[in-house]
């Protein structure tokens, strides 16, 4: 089967956040903008979803959903199939959205006041839920070698006073894409235990890998810390399903899964019928989706970094998954503002570095999951912007 990624949907005016959220995010209004910040694509979501929402809306019943038994299952196969762990169903809670299961994390694992570890720049929404559950944000500087992001687990062991409580491992990284390998994966376990820190590892870009390029769960990579992992992913990055707002928790101890399963029973989170469907059929029916999309972003990444690495003093980090490309333009001294008011200026509206904590400040998060031609319209602009450089 063979899938069209170059339509350029009509999003604008659709209560579509990446598009219609920009005047509030970014005091920005014109229809010419090119959004490249929320993180979702541009892309239709992939054949056997849709059918099956239409089969649900064609039912005519939007009552309360139970039996999670086929989904829980069709997420274990997946796991099986594609990425080597063999999860048992039962251990699979569906949530909220992934922050919702990070929140449930927190809540079973912290008390107000204790800090949790974060690997920056990172993911901008685990700091708002650290702060609002009255927790503190301890950050571990990424540093890069080789191009790319790597982990000082030496410089934060030397940091560490006893108040962490858990520590948060984005892989694939969020941004820049990194795919940490099975020794680092193995080195954070270690770290975790020798701290008696909950490793809650964010799986959820996990199948936006490139091809040719293994993701390895965590699990998988470090299975003496079963007793202190939690795994929150979702299929709604990889097959594009954000608005379904419906993660998954897995907690393979069952003394620590206990704890979540009150915690979560307190909250009262039930599913989302339409979630719940959204993510069954797309890790039972829509593999081959899944590799089409993820080699057209693969090409889209060749592209976007080819021209924009080329522009003086502007750099573009090597990525192996994700749709999220992390650029460096600190070379140019730029200040954060002037920077994005250049970008901004051009009609293109990526996320600003400076809103992933440390290590953001002259950089920004483009997203790439366009249709080519709209990237490649964005590029243009871009390179235009940055002409008076060269």
């Amino acid at each position: 089967m063979s899938f069209d990624f170059d339509i350029q949907l009509k999003l604008r005016g659709t209560h579509t956040s990446k598009y219609d959220h920009m005047s509030k995010a970014y005091g920005l209004d014109d229809p010419d903008l090119i959004p490249m910040w929320v993180a979702d694509m541009d892309f239709p979501a992939a054949p056997a979803v849709l059918a099956a929402l239409q089969a649900e809306v064609d039912r005519g019943y939007l009552g309360y959903f139970g039996d999670l038994l086929p989904v829980q299952t069709a997420v274990s196969d997946w796991y099986r199939d594609q990425h080597g762990w063999g999860v048992d169903p039962s251990h699979v809670r569906l949530t909220h959205g992934v922050i919702s299961g990070y929140g449930v994390t927190l809540a079973t694992c912290t008390q107000p006041g204790d800090e949790v570890i974060v690997f920056s720049p990172v993911y901008h929404a685990f700091y708002r839920q650290i702060e609002a559950m009255h927790l503190k944000v301890k950050e571990s500087r990424l540093v890069i070698k080789d191009g790319v992001f790597h982990m000082d687990l030496d410089t934060l062991a030397s940091q560490m006073t006893g108040r962490e409580k858990a520590l948060t491992l984005c892989t694939p990284h969020n941004p820049a894409g990194r795919v940490w390998t099975d020794d680092e994966l193995r080195a954070v376990a270690r770290f975790c235990a020798d701290h008696d820190l909950v490793l809650i590892s964010d799986e959820i870009h996990m199948d936006l890998t490139f091809p040719g390029v293994p993701f390895t769960p965590t699990a998988v990579a470090a299975p003496d810390c079963l007793d202190r992992l939690v795994v929150i992913t979702a299929a709604s990055k990889g097959f594009n399903l954000a608005g379904g707002e419906t993660g998954l928790l897995i907690a393979p101890d069952a003394a620590l899964r206990a704890k979540i399963d009150k915690v979560m029973a307190d909250r009262e989170a039930t599913p989302n019928r339409f979630g719940a469907v959204m993510t069954k059929a797309a890790f039972a029916e829509s593999a081959e989706w899944s590799a089409a999309v993820r080699a057209y972003i693969a090409e889209n990444f060749r592209i976007f970094a080819d021209r924009i690495g080329a522009l003086p003093g502007v750099s573009v980090m090597p990525m192996q998954s994700t749709y999220l490309t992390w650029v460096d333009f600190t070379a140019l001294g730029m200040s954060d503002a002037e920077l994005i008011k250049r970008i901004h200026d051009a009609k293109v509206v990526p996320n600003k570095g400076t809103e992933f904590g440390t290590g953001g400040s002259g950089h920004a998060r483009f997203n790439i999951a366009l249709p080519r031609q709209t990237m490649l319209t964005a590029i243009e602009r871009l390179e235009q912007a940055f002409s008076d450089l060269q």
